[in-house]
């Protein structure tokens, strides 16, 4: 007999940390870094890790796993290469979604809204700012085009190396920042028996109400 269970007997509850809708902050922004510095405690990998979805050419939904680098001017930030098949998803439909999920808290943040391209500036600073081996790793890679195997990657990586040795390098114009511009935020916080809490936050005449939402 396998030792698996069935995939829909898999369940477990979610504990007694709950959200109240009395208790949350005004701005979204506020409840998150409280949730964030809780994870930050409890989440022993990859806490900035957030699902982004984006749409591609036709009007299919795309997913994937990428790092928040930062909360800035309210805007969620990434970085990832310009050609890279998100990247033309998002030139082509300029809308975007997030997710955070962090399981030993049973929590969940989902984000919605606009993304754009952040200034160069901003991406030269934090290109700079990244491990030189990350630089190299940046610069080196076709990301999304089709490679003949790893060794042609490796390749790519360690002739660079070989060129630049110990040397900054400059960031390639192939590569840089993203900003989502949220219109909604969602706060999850599973509870037993799945009776979620779930608080959303919405942008209107560029103020945020907050409302709650059955699970």
């Amino acid at each position: 007999m396998s030792k698996w269970k069935s995939i829909s007997e898999i369940r477990r509850e979610y504990g007694d940390l709950s959200l109240s809708q009395s208790a949350v902050a005004d701005s979204p922004f506020e409840q998150f870094e409280r949730w964030f510095n809780e994870v930050l405690e409890s989440e022993a990998s990859d806490p900035t890790a957030m699902v982004l979805s984006t749409v591609d050419q036709s009007g299919r939904p795309d997913s994937r796993v990428v790092l928040l680098k930062g909360i800035i001017d309210n805007n969620f930030v990434f970085y990832t290469n310009y050609q890279s098949t998100k990247a033309k998803q998002i030139e082509s439909n300029p809308f975007a979604a997030l997710n955070f999920y962090w399981p030993q808290t049973a929590r969940q943040i989902r984000v919605r809204g606009a993304i754009k391209k952040v200034s160069k500036a901003q991406s030269d600073t934090y290109f700079s700012s990244r491990p030189l081996p990350s630089q190299l790793s940046a610069a080196s890679s076709p990301q999304s085009q089709v490679i003949t195997d790893r060794h042609e990657l490796e390749k790519r990586f360690n002739d660079l190396v070989a060129k630049h040795q110990q040397e900054t390098i400059m960031r390639p114009a192939f590569w840089g920042g993203y900003k989502i511009i949220p219109s909604e935020i969602e706060f999850w916080q599973g509870r037993d028996n799945r009776l979620h809490d779930r608080i959303q936050y919405v942008l209107e005449k560029n103020h945020w109400v907050h409302r709650r939402l059955a699970p």
